[in-house]
């Protein structure tokens, strides 16, 4: 990195000191609050997988977790003994990984999900040397985990070898696979490795074909395949934005054909799935509500012709709510008949369930712990699995939905806090969900500061999952709104197409009525609402301000895209031949002309009174450039007024990533920080 851009990144983040200096006893109270609700030690129920029970916990006062394991056979009540085994005591104990110990020796150490910080510690491994020219991708073992394949990420012009095999203990000179697929863009596709035989190389199952997605689950000798075209090959077309369910034999995997099973369907979609030795569960979209259920293997193997979700007896899991997000656990086990989840909702702490596929039962085995909170509203489980079938149009059968009264329960905060969906008409008459917090104490009609988060890109629904860290807004009388704006998920295939490549402009046109929104309807003072925006996220708020600056008072940009057209531009970017889908390709003139009707960069207004804004950056991130912050307060503080620009602050994580701060003290710290700007500019409640 050039001298002089750091010196300029370190006088930014001294600036954004100096204006934040006033709200520093402010940062310590929210610090406090935000840590006093979160327990001294946190762990994980066990999971069993093969003769081992895996699980995590981060000890007192430490800021990462600790990767544990001990046999099965070990463990005769260990689950009613958990308590002791997760503060790391037991002698049965197996302790495989601590990451307080490697930050202590790491700079960087994102504290995202264990896969992710599993190959960003296994980049270091192979690379001492420090050579940032090594990222790895997806990483996977063999059958014997004596090898490992991943993928490597070159320079689009770069004819080199892409996928390598590694065998575990070597020091040097990993074995190569040849691959040619990273040579052209045009060459890629869906690809397959054998993993009792990595020797063998790659496969190809399809080439890639714009606009086409292939998901491939494998099953004794089958190749099940999510996809959303009823043809392969060549003659590979998206359909409308429904996905169906499609399989063909191992040794057919380059065959055109492929046996059709599961049928679109309008009324409810499917979003993903996860394959086990019995069963098949699908994750499942009807309405912009989350549904997930179970199929018996058994059924999808016998079936001869397609058949649509309803006619295979599925098991609809229990749900607490229809605001549930749903998030898988690990399920690394493929015989087993168990499969885990994490469910929450904005008003409901994260419960981990255990729902058995073959009896249809589950059980909550934990939920998050929120201390000083003492009011809690619990809710039956029966009560969740009524409102999906209400949902479904149909009914469950008592036998196969059997659960314990007294013991499967699941608590949230309704009675605290009000979470309420409702619709907003955007420009053209489409209907937006808006999902709207507040607290019932604590809020007032037309006077309450607001915040609204939006992000409308990659098809991806907006996180709106529990976070106990906004209750230090919630208890203050902020509202606190998610616009799921089209280009994100939604509640029906072509959400994401309509709010993405030529049609990008109407995700912003949304996220401005869903901001008019809540004003018009008094659930936020017209001089008190403010915007955040994560990655693509910010491309939306940047975009929403040039076009409305009077809409909103306040915005936080965090690790912001705003140069779109520059970025596109750039062939040597990781990630831009990757969004040529979902931005459009400025080097053909259309789509050029395009993206530069709403790139953040190129269309700040001549004498903008903006809003002041919070840019948050990060030195080290590998998919959105750090000089993208930089060239946009820049250019902020040299169209603006000087009172306007001087209320812009830009500030640089100097050795984080793109998910910024690791560690769950280190994101508390953020959280504060970003709190008391918001405070700071748009009062406290």
């Amino acid at each position: 990195m050039i001298p002089d851009f750091i010196k300029y990144l370190q006088q930014e983040n001294a600036y954004a000191q100096y204006f934040m200096k006033d709200t520093e006893e402010g940062q310590k109270v929210l610090f406090a609050e935000i840590i006093s609700r979160m327990p001294n030690k946190i762990s994980t129920p066990p999971e069993l997988w093969g003769p081992w029970l895996y699980y995590q916990y981060i000890p007192e006062g430490k800021e990462f977790p600790v990767l544990c394991r001990k046999l099965a056979a070990e463990s005769k009540g260990w689950m009613k003994t958990l308590s002791s085994y997760v503060i790391g005591v037991s002698k049965e104990e197996q302790v495989l990984l601590d990451w307080n110990e490697i930050a202590e020796r790491y700079v960087l150490v994102e504290d995202g999900h264990i896969k992710n910080r599993w190959q960003s510690y296994f980049h270091r491994l192979l690379n001492d040397e420090g050579d940032r020219a090594i990222v790895l991708g997806e990483l996977e073992h063999s059958e014997e985990c004596r090898d490992f394949s991943y993928c490597r990420r070159f320079k689009v012009e770069e004819v080199r070898q892409a996928v390598r095999r590694m065998r575990r203990g070597r020091a040097t000179g990993p074995d190569e696979i040849p691959v040619e697929f990273w040579k052209f863009v045009g060459e890629a596709g869906v690809y397959v490795i054998n993993a009792t035989n990595l020797q063998t190389g790659i496969q190809r199952f399809c080439k890639r074909v714009s606009g086409v997605q292939y998901f491939l689950e494998h099953h004794h000798g089958f190749f099940y395949v999510l996809t959303n075209s009823r043809n392969v090959g060549e003659e590979s077309s998206p359909s409308s934005g429904e996905y169906y369910l499609a399989r063909c034999p191992v040794e057919n995997l380059q065959s055109t054909f492929l046996q059709n099973i599961i049928e679109p369907s309008r009324e409810i979609f499917i979003q993903d799935m996860d394959m086990f030795d019995e069963h098949l569960v699908l994750f499942l979209n009807k309405e912009g509500s989350s549904l997930i259920c179970s199929v018996d293997m058994r059924t999808i193997i016998n079936c001869e012709e397609q058949m649509k979700i309803d006619e295979l007896s599925p098991w609809f899991f229990p749900l607490p709510s229809d605001m549930c997000a749903i998030a898988p656990g690990s399920n690394h086990d493929f015989t087993l008949s168990v499969y885990r989840a994490v469910v929450s909702s904005p008003v409901m702490p994260d419960a981990i369930v255990d729902y058995d596929m073959s009896r249809r039962t589950f059980s909550v085995i934990q939920q998050e712990e929120v201390i000083n909170i003492s009011h809690k509203t619990k809710y039956h489980s029966n009560n969740g699995e009524r409102s999906r079938n209400e949902l479904l149009g149909t009914t469950s059968k008592k036998e196969d939905n059997i659960q314990n009264n007294e013991v499967q329960r699941w608590s949230d905060f309704a009675e605290i806090y009000s979470c309420q969906e409702k619709e907003v008409i955007s420009h053209d008459g489409e209907r937006i969900p808006i999902t709207i917090l507040f607290s019932h104490k604590a809020h007032k009609k037309g006077q309450s500061p607001g915040l609204l988060h939006g992000y409308g890109a990659y098809g991806e629904m907006l996180d709106k999952s529990w976070c106990s860290d906004r209750l230090s807004l919630l208890d203050r009388g902020w509202v606190i709104a998610f616009a799921d704006v089209r280009g994100g998920g939604g509640p029906d295939p072509s959400w994401h197409k309509y709010g993405s490549g030529m049609s990008k402009l109407n995700s912003i046109s949304d996220f401005v009525s869903c901001g008019k929104y809540l004003l018009s309807e008094g659930f936020v003072h017209e001089r008190r609402l403010g915007a955040v925006g994560v990655s693509a996220g910010s491309l939306l708020v940047a975009a929403a301000i040039n076009m409305y600056p009077e809409l909103f008072q306040a915005a936080i940009l965090k690790v912001p895209f705003l140069d779109v057209c520059n970025s596109l531009l750039d062939s040597n970017l990781p990630l831009t031949v990757l969004d040529y889908e979902e931005f459009g390709n400025p080097q053909l003139q259309a789509h050029f002309d395009y993206i530069l009707k709403y790139s953040p960069y190129d269309n700040i207004p001549e004498g903008l009174c903006c809003p002041p804004m919070l840019v948050k950056a990060s030195l080290n991130d590998s998919r959105v450039g750090v000089w993208e912050a930089a060239k946009w307060v820049a250019k902020i503080r040299d169209k603006t007024c000087t009172q306007c620009s001087s209320s812009v602050i830009l500030q640089t994580n100097m050795s984080g990533g793109h998910f910024g701060e690791g560690g769950r003290f280190g994101q508390c710290e953020e959280a504060a920080y970003e709190y008391a700007f918001l405070m700071k500019v748009l009062g406290e409640s």
